[in-house]
């Protein structure tokens, strides 16, 4: 049955409507307003006692004062007064580095090294097919000279960097090598940085993760694939030691290993619901899994091991992870330099937020901290995190093996068509806790770029000369 109203009854409802929604829109801008206001009248005062410290000095100070220096003081100062931890200024030349980290190339010689006893560069690693491969450098080279520089304590900075340089331009280096010095002529060139490695401990195939950027994603899966093709029954991940990188190179590698749905969501500044930034399409890899983490495993490499947990799709060995769950932009400023500064917290497809909590194992082991000195010489001998990871796995694979008639009890029948029942699984191995040590730290950017006032994610694009910015974590 349906009531009629009077056509004065539907205005004055109507105008009570609109009333109300008036005074609510009213107050909600009038708080904006003055928020607004406030934060102009803050900014207007800051910069007042800006000018008038400026006006003072210029007035009276008796030396010279560096322009660009104090510049670029000035935004150093800023940054560090938002008390972002995660914040900071890149000049131009710092910002052309980060866009080579984020690709994973670098313009150089093609190695990895450290500063010895005695303050020269010591060779850690020489990239395979690098300049310094075809040179025939090798790990344990000592570098006493680059160029006319004769490498020291004091200028060993300066000295790494100058292994730097255009594409097809040369650098002469002076190597020691059992206390024999060697001139050698280098070109350097574009070198893609290798950050996936693995091999086969067994029936197990095992993969290591050193971070995670552009590059990443085509190295992993290669050496997936060739993991598969050997045969492999289970998976091991490692990514101790990594400070994470960018979102969008996890996401792809993730997206192999997990099911359909959510990889990764952000929740920024004032938003009511986290905004999902990354999916996984059905395809999987359907093998046992482990993940190995340490105190050391941040950012991307803790979305990475906490989303392979939040899909029951690997068992996490080792120790609680650093606990950076922040996302950081690049914003590319008009002279060529950038800022870096938080803007969301993410997180991984199911759980809450790791920042400041970590990534936990489902399986503690700890290790000393002479051993964590030496993890990249460990292997499955000597390394209780990695045997510890062996040992889940296996047990896992052996869980899914089917029941051979042979190892049948006496008496009982093979399951029938009719009347099949299924085997229960073994229980898992309950964690074990080795020799301890406390967990180190480290940090790492997720890649998103911005032209002029909008943002949006890409890794791909180039960035143009105008403001620009990129997500990084």
């Amino acid at each position: 049955m349906y009531r009629k109203i009077t056509l004065g009854a539907a205005i004055t409802l109507a105008i009570m409507f609109s009333t109300v929604t008036f005074i609510t829109t009213w107050i909600y801008s009038a708080k904006s307003f003055n928020s607004t206001l406030f934060n102009i009248r803050e900014r207007e005062t800051m910069y007042a006692k800006i000018k008038e410290v400026d006006d003072l000095v210029r007035q009276q100070y008796y030396n010279t004062i560096d322009e660009d220096f104090l510049g670029e003081s000035l935004v150093r100062g800023y940054v560090a007064g938002i008390e972002d931890p995660y914040a900071s200024y890149l000049t131009a030349e710092q910002y052309a580095e980060t866009q080579s980290d984020f690709a994973g190339r670098m313009v150089d010689i093609g190695v990895v090294c450290s500063q010895s006893p005695d303050g020269y560069i010591h060779i850690d690693q020489v990239y395979e097919d690098s300049p310094a491969a075809l040179s025939e450098l090798q790990a344990g080279d000592l570098i006493v000279k680059v160029d006319d520089l004769n490498v020291s304590t004091e200028n060993y900075l300066e000295a790494t960097d100058a292994l730097r340089g255009e594409p097809g331009t040369t650098v002469t280096l002076l190597v020691r090598r059992d206390n024999v010095d060697k001139s050698y002529t280098v070109t350097r060139r574009r070198v893609e940085v290798p950050t996936v490695s693995g091999r086969m401990i067994g029936d197990a195939g095992y993969i290591r993760i050193t971070e995670f950027n552009d590059a990443t994603p085509d190295q992993f899966q290669n050496t997936l694939d060739e993991l598969l093709n050997s045969g492999a029954k289970s998976l091991v991940f490692d990514v101790r030691n990594n400070p994470g990188g960018t979102i969008d190179s996890v996401g792809k590698i993730l997206d192999v290993l997990l099911p359909e749905g959510p990889i990764v969501s952000a929740t920024y500044r004032n938003s009511t619901e986290p905004q999902v930034l990354l999916t996984s399409d059905a395809n999987e890899i359907d093998l046992p899994m482990a993940v190995l983490i340490n105190g050391k495993s941040a950012s991307d490499a803790e979305l990475f091991a906490q989303a392979l947990k939040d899909y029951n799709k690997a068992k996490a060995v080792g120790t609680t992870t650093y606990g950076k769950g922040s996302m950081q932009e690049v914003h590319k400023l008009s002279d060529g330099s950038a800022l870096v500064f938080t803007v969301a917290l993410y997180n991984p497809p199911t759980s809450p937020n790791f920042e400041g909590i970590g990534v936990k194992p489902d399986y503690e082991v700890r290790m000393s901290a002479e051993l964590e000195k030496q993890l990249e010489n460990l292997d499955e001998n000597s390394d209780p995190q990695l045997k510890k990871a062996l040992e889940v796995v296996a047990g896992l694979v052996k869980d899914l093996a089917p029941v051979e008639e042979s190892d049948r009890p006496s008496g009982t029948q093979a399951p029938t068509e009719e009347s099949s029942t299924e085997a229960p699984l073994e229980e898992e191995p309950e964690p074990s806790e080795e020799d301890s040590s406390d967990d180190l730290e480290e940090e790492d950017l997720t890649e998103e770029e911005t032209q002029e006032d909008s943002s949006e994610e890409s890794d791909d694009e180039t960035p143009s000369d105008d403001d620009e910015s990129e997500s990084a974590a």
